[in-house]
Formats: C-alpha cells, sequence, structure tokens
C-alpha cells in the first residue's frame, strides 16, 4: 500500500509539472492573440491564381538555396583555396592537429568574408537593396526558343537574382587564368555547348562554377607544393645527420619540428602567407 501511495503522489506531481509547462509554453501564444501579435499560418488549400503559385515556388527556391548555402559559399568564393592551402601547411609544418580544424575553418571563413567584402556589397547594392525597395518592375524580354523568337515576363524576383549573379560571375572570371580558361572549353565540349562563345555572358553560371572549382583546386596545390619545399629541405638535412650520427631509432620529424617552427615564426609565416592570399584575389 505504501509503494502504491508514493506511485500516485509522484504521478499526481507528474501532472501538475506538466500542466504547469503546458500553461507557460500557451500563456505566450494567449497573450500574442489578445494583443494582436504577428502569427504565422501555414494553407493547404489550392491556389486560385498563378501569383500564387509562383510565390510558393519562389519560396521553395529561398528554402533549397539557405541549404546549399555552404555549398555555395565554398564552392564560389576564394574559401576553397585557402582552406585547401592552410591544411597543407598544417601537414608541411607536422603539427598533426595544431592548429585545429575549428580553427583553420574559422581563419578561412573570416578572410574570405574580407576579401569578398567589396564583391558582397555590390550584390547588396545592384541586386538585394533595390529588390526589398520595390524598384524592380515586371518587364517583357524577347528570348530565343527552337529557332524563334519569343517574349516572357521577367519578374522582379528574377531581376534581382540575375543582378546578384553578375558581380559573382565577374569575380570568378577574374579568378580563372589560363588554366581556368582552358577548363571553361571543357565543361563547354561536356555540356554539349559550342566551345566558341563572343561575349563573357554566352557561358552559363553552371559552367562557369565547376570551372572555377577546378582552376582553383589547381592553384592551391601549386601553392601547397610551393610551401611544403622548404620544411622538406629541413626534414632531409635532419634525416641526414641522424643517420650519420647512427640515431637510427631517433624520429627525425621530433628534431626537426622545432627548426621548422622556428623557420615559420622568424619569417612571420602567417603574415606573410595571408597577405600573399589575399593579393592573390586582388
Amino acid at each position: 500500500m505504501g509503494d502504491l501511495g508514493r506511485h500516485r503522489r509522484n504521478w499526481c506531481i507528474g501532472a501538475a509539472m506538466a500542466g504547469l509547462a503546458a500553461a507557460l509554453w500557451l500563456a505566450p501564444v494567449a497573450h500574442a492573440q489578445a494583443t494582436g501579435g504577428p502569427s504565422v499560418t501555414f494553407d493547404l488549400s489550392s491556389a486560385e491564381q498563378p501569383r500564387d503559385v509562383a510565390v510558393v515556388l519562389q519560396i521553395l527556391f529561398l528554402l533549397t538555396v539557405l541549404s546549399l548555402a555552404p555549398a555555395i559559399l565554398m564552392l564560389t568564393t576564394c574559401f576553397t583555396r585557402i582552406v585547401i592551402v592552410l591544411s597543407f601547411l598544417r601537414r608541411a609544418l607536422g603539427t598533426n592537429q595544431t592548429p585545429s580544424n575549428q580553427i583553420i575553418v574559422g581563419l578561412s571563413l573570416f578572410l574570405t568574408f574580407f576579401i569578398m567584402a567589396p564583391t558582397w556589397k555590390e550584390v547588396h547594392e545592384r541586386a538585394i537593396r533595390p529588390y526589398l525597395a520595390g524598384e524592380f518592375q515586371p518587364i517583357q524580354r524577347s528570348v530565343a526558343r527552337d529557332g524563334e523568337t519569343a517574349s516572357e515576363t521577367v519578374t522582379p524576383f528574377q531581376q534581382a537574382v540575375e543582378a546578384a549573379l553578375s558581380p559573382m560571375r565577374n569575380f570568378m572570371f577574374a579568378q580563372l587564368g589560363d588554366k581556368g580558361e582552358s577548363n571553361v572549353v571543357l565543361f563547354l565540349g561536356m555540356s554539349g555547348r559550342p566551345t566558341e562563345v563572343q561575349t563573357l555572358d554566352d557561358i552559363p553560371t553552371y559552367v562557369l562554377v565547376p570551372a572555377f572549382v577546378v582552376a582553383e583546386l589547381h592553384r592551391a596545390f601549386i601553392i601547397s607544393f610551393l610551401l611544403f619545399l622548404p620544411f622538406m629541405v629541413i626534414d632531409i638535412v635532419t634525416s641526414s645527420i641522424l643517420m650519420s650520427m647512427g640515431m637510427i631509432m631517433l624520429p627525425p620529424v621530433l628534431i626537426s619540428l622545432p627548426f621548422k617552427l622556428l623557420l615559420f615564426v622568424m619569417v612571420d609565416g602567417w603574415t606573410l602567407l595571408v597577405d600573399n592570399l589575399g593579393r592573390g584575389f586582388a
């Protein structure tokens, strides 16, 4: 009987706590309804106008872009080159997990924000601010379809997207170089489009992005190779000295690590590396 009474008492206390939690959770909702606060509603009814469908599609598109934002940030900015170079630098120094992955990614992100600030400012001035201010108006534009010219309506949202893509495309075109131009020709041929283009506008974005990424990988590996050379020389010299002294069981990395750190600090390696990475995107 004592256990039964204890269980009932515990059940009553739990029910009272659950009721109190529900009251505290529902109180802000009831207050917002009483004071006319903002609320969000979801309606699954059928659309009555084509405009309603367009708004829903725009929302879905925005949600998709937000979910792909990390990939877009990595593949259309200078983040790829910076994070690869910093990762190879850590391997060249032989410091294992120092700096940690969080520090390398964080430094790469902040350097990306710094380098891309002028481009993103142009995106804001040309696309985001006019769109929010309602400066874009629907326009009619002629397009070529199956050898025929047709007219289509360009919505303000489409105009904002095109205006936002222009500065990003200019940035990627500026960083292509000779290797990037050959990559553009490669991806144009793979997509079945003519490899000879008259203007840069003839190159679609889905061709430009992979060409830019491959060019960034190529350049990042070249920089990493140059970073490895001085540290590799220190490792070779240290290994040769240890072998000549008969210290076969002593790991050469253990002896060369302080000398590599000393060399990197003496030449102010972090400042030199960040400076050259930033100038590479100027």
